[in-house]
This record gives structure tokens, C-alpha cells and sequence, in this order.
């Protein structure tokens, strides 16, 4: 045990590998194209939607179908059941994540000219704790949406979950939600830095042994 955390933080401390900061830095680059497209879409369909209503949520704004009609009637919608409007300041505590997928930007172009293997182990627990925190807060700010309804609303429903991935019938609307382009950016990223982790671990790994030897 004690010679295995020996190789593992004598790896840590080794240079990466050249052709492993270029990819690095090529990674950087789906990151980025994260700002170009939705990290979270939610669709609803019903009988007077026959082309359906669908809210597009960024990691810098919120839009919607339509040219962007479909947010207004969404409020509409959730106007009749007490629901709050669905809109930017409703999802303020998720204005951090833009200034995050940045700092992990520049983090990965750090680690790809003078870090090392340590340094993307790092980079990838910071990546995995935006990925879980973000989803957790997205499915309590769905959870809060859901259960604080109005009691004075024209229409009394039952406080209910909001689909968060997958279907889900609500009332008569069918719910389609699930993760955008952008976020299969983000985790593209995600595996890639992961694989490139391994890579040096394994590779590292077999060169302390043959040393030892």
C-alpha cells in the first residue's frame, strides 16, 4: 500500500507529457463552444401547442422557441397555476457558472504550459464538482418552482416535480427535458481530462515499477 501512494504522488509530481498538452489545450476548446449552445432544454407539448413550447436555458441567459416567444407563454402558462416566472433573475444563483467554465479555461492553458500531472487531477475535481453542483442546483431551483405555488392562483394544482431528464406527464402537457449541445461540450472535456489522467498514471505506474526493478 505504502509503495503505491509513493508511485501515485511521485506521479502527481512528474511534467506531462508533450502530446498530452496539446490535447489539453484542444479540450479547452469545447469549453468554450459551451457558450454557443443550451446547457439545459425543457419541451412541452399539448393538444393547443401541437408544435410545442420549449425553454432553452444557457449558461448566461435563459431563451426559448419562437424567437423567444415560447418564455412569455410558458409564464403565461405558469401564471395560471401559481408557478413563478420563469426568467434570468429566477435563476440568479447560476450567473457563477459562466465566470467558472472561464476559470477552468485558463486553468487548463496553465496546466497545458507549465503544470503537471498533478495539476490536471485538480482541474478534473474542480470539473466534476461544477458538473455535480450545477445539477444539483438546477434540480432544487426545479424542485422550488414546482412547490411554492400560489395558493391564489386560478388554477389549483397539486405541488408537483418538474421533469429534470426525461418525460413526464403534467396535467395535459407531455415534459421533455433533458441536458443540451452545451453541456455534452462540458463533458466532452470532462472524459478527455480524465483520459488523459489515466494515461499518465498507467504510463507513470509502469515506469516506478520497472525502477524499482
Amino acid at each position: 500500500m505504502t509503495k503505491a501512494l509513493d508511485a501515485f504522488y511521485r506521479i502527481l509530481e512528474e511534467p506531462i507529457f508533450p502530446w498530452a498538452r496539446v490535447a489539453l489545450v484542444g479540450l479547452t476548446f469545447f469549453v468554450g463552444l459551451s457558450f454557443t449552445a443550451p446547457m439545459w432544454h425543457i419541451n412541452m407539448s399539448a393538444p393547443q401547442f401541437p408544435e410545442g413550447l420549449v425553454l432553452y436555458i444557457y449558461s448566461y441567459k435563459l431563451d426559448g422557441g419562437n424567437d423567444g416567444n415560447d418564455v412569455q407563454e410558458i409564464n403565461v402558462l405558469n401564471h395560471y397555476i401559481g408557478m413563478a416566472p420563469l426568467d434570468r433573475s429566477s435563476l440568479a444563483d447560476l450567473d457563477w457558472i459562466p465566470f467558472l467554465f472561464a476559470g477552468m479555461i485558463i486553468l487548463a492553458l496553465r496546466t497545458a504550459v507549465i503544470g503537471k500531472v498533478g495539476s490536471m487531477l485538480d482541474l478534473l475535481v474542480l470539473t466534476t464538482y461544477a458538473g455535480a453542483f450545477g445539477f444539483g442546483r438546477l434540480y432544487y431551483k426545479l424542485y422550488s418552482f414546482g412547490h411554492n405555488l400560489d395558493p391564489k392562483a386560478p388554477v389549483t394544482v397539486e405541488p408537483f416535480m418538474p421533469v429534470m431528464w426525461g418525460k413526464k406527464q403534467i396535467a395535459n402537457f407531455l415534459t421533455d427535458a433533458g441536458p443540451g449541445l452545451g453541456t455534452w461540450y462540458v463533458a466532452i472535456f470532462a472524459t478527455g481530462l480524465t483520459l488523459l489522467l489515466l494515461a499518465h498514471l498507467v504510463m507513470g505506474r509502469r515506469a516506478y515499477v520497472k525502477d524499482a526493478a
